[in-house]
């Protein structure tokens, strides 16, 4: 058979055959005009080749396979030279990841560095930090309006008073005159903590430090389109979230409602997963201690300042 056939019956392409031939691992035939003749042993061979490079071995390892063939041997593997050749690649893998081992445990070092630099927390000795949180994964699930907060428009701020992570207490029902924007959460992650298990699959829930980044990298923007004040809302309790404004240099406060008194009050939407009952994410624009507008379901949470800021130019004039 010619060349172009091989290669289509093995499965590669005519350069990778002229370059088996080249290191002497195929030896077809030359017809009297000069042209290569390839056979079925030449085919078994170019799969073999194929088949060791995908397992990592490289084309000039595979000749003591290929030899174990030429022997007689079912399998290219039936020699004790073929057995030596996976030794070799195994070793030749364990040294890789030995060395990419090492460099990720570098990479752990810098990132629990950075991480932590401006935090007054760090991990319990011998914990290795989480990834980092203001990334996050392509395939989130996306939360669906089931409708738990369709009641929320128009409702009065209760009589409620939750402590800011400046130590301040903030009145709910006093917010003031003008817009605020009041994000509520489930958690932030903290760089050495795990999330809860299954925390990825749960729909609206990972993203909260992608959030906090947003809402902080558009505070300046909210607050020159008319928003009075920015607050971030969760049931974790002032310590942890005020590392969290120190860490992300957050440049508004946070409120801690371990007892989701809110969701009591307003009827909020929560969640129960690991044995913790949390908020699901939503945010109020508040005016004039009425809730003026509700986004609810929040999806993606690192773009939703954005919506949020989109929102208050369209209503920069509204009644």
């Amino acid at each position: 058979m010619r060349i172009g056939e091989l290669a289509r019956r093995a499965g590669v392409t005519t350069k990778a055959v002229r370059y088996y031939e080249s290191l002497g691992l195929l030896a077809p035939v030359r017809l009297t005009n000069g042209y290569r003749d390839y056979d079925e042993n030449d085919v078994r061979l170019t799969q073999e080749i194929r088949a060791l490079c995908r397992l990592g071995i490289s084309v000039e390892a595979t000749r003591p396979f290929l030899e174990c063939l030429a022997l007689g041997h079912r399998h290219a593997d039936d020699c004790p030279a073929a057995l030596a050749g996976y030794r070799d690649a195994i070793d030749e893998l364990t040294q890789r990841i030995e060395g990419l081992t090492a460099r990720r445990a570098v990479l752990v070092a810098h990132l629990h560095e950075a991480a932590h630099r401006n935090s007054r927390f760090s991990p319990a000795k011998g914990e290795e930090p989480m990834t980092d949180y203001t990334s996050l994964p392509a395939d989130l699930p996306i939360p669906e309006d089931d409708g738990a907060a369709a009641h929320l428009r128009g409702a009065r701020m209760p009589q409620l008073e939750l402590r800011a992570t400046d130590g301040a207490t903030i009145s709910l029902e006093a917010l003031g005159a003008g817009r605020t924007v009041l994000y509520i959460y489930p958690l932030t992650g903290r760089p050495g903590t795990d999330l809860p298990e299954g925390w990825n699959s749960i729909p609206g829930a990972r993203g909260c430090t992608a959030e906090a980044c947003g809402f902080r990298d558009h505070h300046q923007d909210l607050i020159a389109a008319g928003a009075t004040h920015v607050y971030g809302l969760s049931s974790q309790d002032s310590d942890y979230q005020r590392e969290v404004t120190e860490r992300l240099r957050l440049p508004f406060q946070m409120l801690s409602d371990p007892a989701r008194s809110l969701a009591q009050a307003l009827g909020l939407p929560t969640f129960t997963t690991g044995g913790l009952t949390l908020y699901k994410r939503l945010t109020l624009i508040i005016k004039d201690n009425v809730i003026e507008h509700v986004f609810y379901p929040v999806f993606p949470p690192d773009k939703h300042a954005d919506q949020v800021l989109a929102w208050f130019s369209d209503n920069a004039h509204r009644p």
